[in-house]
């Protein structure tokens, strides 16, 4: 992984009592006054033991509430990099991963995530559901699922809304952490596959809640061509050869019957598809036929 690591001087950043929680926020410090937010509201948490770090991707986080530990990267490694930098430096029997844009409305959130967790003690990875707290609408694509349906219905899902999510630090271990290779777009989807690949389940939450500001993901400049390309190399690490072309055309088709008359968006959506088979992502675990049928007696087998 390139980029150094300084940890800035702070506080200690562990809250005591509960169950123990290593907890990573991710941020380039251009949002001060929502990191704050969902800083405090990590620090209002209840029935809980917090080791929090707030790492600054590129930049120095900035003014930390106490009980927070800064790490400040000298470069921007990228959103699953800086994650998995930030869980390297933070102690718990359960990661917690939350946006520097997303916050927790209620003070028992993660005490009652751990909760459901520790009832079932299959589910792997829990996303919560998300709300926009200005009542501007929630994007059908926060609930991670074909069929959208009723957002407070909870259930097996096969990738996650990556903003807030809490796993077992053994299982997110297991998984080798996000994916640093991917930089944006689609690490929550290998995350989720190689939770069910270890014969556990990823779980939406539709009864917990966290909030985030509904904003347009294709604000991002390279959007449309990582999409593709990720696309393509979360097949290469992670699918059984024969399914690689048939995962990939699928989304392929989708994308020109999404965006058959938007030549600015399938122009570099089908650059990154020619990058994504040009180039070699590397750490390939392809998953078994095991855990291929069980996710499509699941619901979802990974094709689409």
């Amino acid at each position: 992984m390139s980029g150094s690591t300084e940890a800035a001087a702070g506080g200690d950043g562990l809250r005591t009592g509960g169950p123990s929680i290593g907890v990573v926020s991710l941020t380039q410090a251009r949002r001060p006054d929502d990191l704050r937010r969902g800083l405090e509201s990590l620090l209002a948490q209840q029935g809980v033991t917090l080791d929090v770090v707030c790492v600054g991707n590129g930049a120095g986080p900035g003014d930390l509430p106490d009980g927070v530990r800064p790490l400040a990267l000298a470069e921007n490694v990228g959103i699953p990099a800086g994650r998995n930098l930030g869980a390297a430096e933070v102690a718990g029997d359960y990661i917690f991963f939350l946006d520097d844009d997303a916050s927790l409305p209620s003070p028992t959130f993660l005490q009652d995530a751990v909760a459901l967790i520790r009832e079932d003690p299959s589910i792997g990875l829990l996303q919560p559901r998300v709300t926009d707290p200005t009542g501007k609408g929630d994007p059908r694509r926060w609930v991670p699922r074909i069929r959208k349906g009723d957002p407070g219905q909870s259930g097996d899902v096969f990738s996650v809304w990556e903003g807030a999510t809490l796993m077992p630090r053994q299982v997110f271990d297991a998984c080798g952490g996000w994916g640093d290779v991917y930089f944006y777009a689609h690490e929550g989807i290998e995350l989720a596959w190689r939770v069910w690949a270890q014969g556990l389940r990823v779980w939406y939450a539709g009864e917990l809640t966290a909030n985030h500001p509904n904003a347009d993901q294709t604000r991002h400049s390279q959007y449309y061509r990582l999409n593709a390309r990720n696309r393509v190399w979360l097949a290469k690490r992670n699918l059984p050869v024969i399914l690689m072309p048939l995962y990939v055309g699928s989304w392929a088709a989708i994308t020109v019957l999404r965006w058959g008359r938007r030549p600015d968006r399938l122009r570099p959506w089908f650059e990154g598809l020619r990058q994504g088979w040009a180039q070699d992502p590397g750490g390939r675990r392809p998953m078994g036929w095991r855990t291929v049928a069980r996710m499509a007696r699941a619901g979802r087998p990974p094709i689409v």
